[in-house]
């Protein structure tokens, strides 16, 4: 499928983790220059490497998506080295035990300040990106821009609070967006969000396959249980309707946000 993308010039914040990188690389093997922001240099520069080694243009930029002036630093090397922004993708976020009822800690005892932090991770991490891209958006009348939200933005999940609430949030900002940027700017600025569900990645795999083992965790178990494909997704599954979002297949789509979870969030467990 041709999705009209060669040429064009996408951000991918957060672009050196696991979901948000493949995002990158298919991006970029659609012909599209790609321009990976993350908090971590070092991540970034191998993304952007990889994405090189095929042939594509590609390049990293060290982003604290959370910081507004870090955010206008990383727009304004990504717009001198391709002139122009056409595709935001919003992929920064993660959780943290300090944010998540356990054993140890209970929802009393939970920390103003690491709901903060999950707030800063999760929602202002596309916020302010979008603020910023929105504007050179705004200025051209066109451009799509894609967050990543979670099924746990919809189906609350058990012990993980802050992610929770803060993806929630992401997925009311997507809907508010997309109404707001085609009324105030332009009806070709379109603006959607994926909610991924269970993605094995480096932040997650060892909560639900047990390291010693390889075998599924007592969480593992229980989240398999619920997902009617009796998997986990894979990240190119993730990317592959990212991919269709951003592209011209999509341009009657906007304010919504796709679930891509194996039909967790419509199983009611019986």
């Amino acid at each position: 499928m041709d999705y009209g993308l060669k040429g064009k010039v996408a951000i991918v914040v957060g672009g050196g983790g696991t979901i948000p990188g493949e995002i990158a690389r298919q991006l970029a093997a659609e012909g599209a220059s790609v321009a990976i922001w993350d908090i971590k240099e070092a991540a970034a520069e191998d993304g952007a490497r990889e994405i090189c080694a095929t042939g594509r243009r590609a390049i990293a930029a060290q982003c604290d998506a959370s910081d507004p002036a870090s955010v206008r630093a990383a727009l304004d090397a990504t717009v001198a080295e391709f002139g122009t922004v056409d595709i935001l993708v919003n992929g920064a976020g993660g959780t943290s035990p300090e944010c998540a009822t356990s054993g140890e800690l209970s929802l009393f005892d939970i920390e103003p300040t690491a709901l903060q932090r999950m707030l800063d991770l999760n929602y202002f991490s596309a916020v302010f990106p979008s603020q910023a891209v929105g504007r050179v958006f705004a200025e051209k009348k066109r451009g799509v821009i894609l967050n990543i939200s979670s099924i746990a933005g919809d189906v609350p999940l058990t012990r993980v609070i802050g992610y929770s609430n803060a993806k929630a949030a992401v997925s009311s900002f997507t809907r508010w967006l997309a109404v707001h940027m085609a009324t105030t700017y332009s009806p070709e600025i379109r603006v959607n969000a994926l909610a991924p569900g269970w993605v094995l990645t480096d932040l997650n795999r060892f909560l639900l396959v047990d390291e010693r083992t390889g075998e599924p965790t007592e969480r593992g178990r229980t989240i398999i249980s619920q997902v009617p494909m009796r998997r986990y997704g894979e990240p190119s599954e993730i990317a592959a309707a990212a991919l269709f979002l951003v592209s011209d297949r999509a341009t009657f789509i906007t304010g919504v946000v796709v679930p891509v979870d194996g039909g967790f969030s419509a199983f009611s467990g019986v």
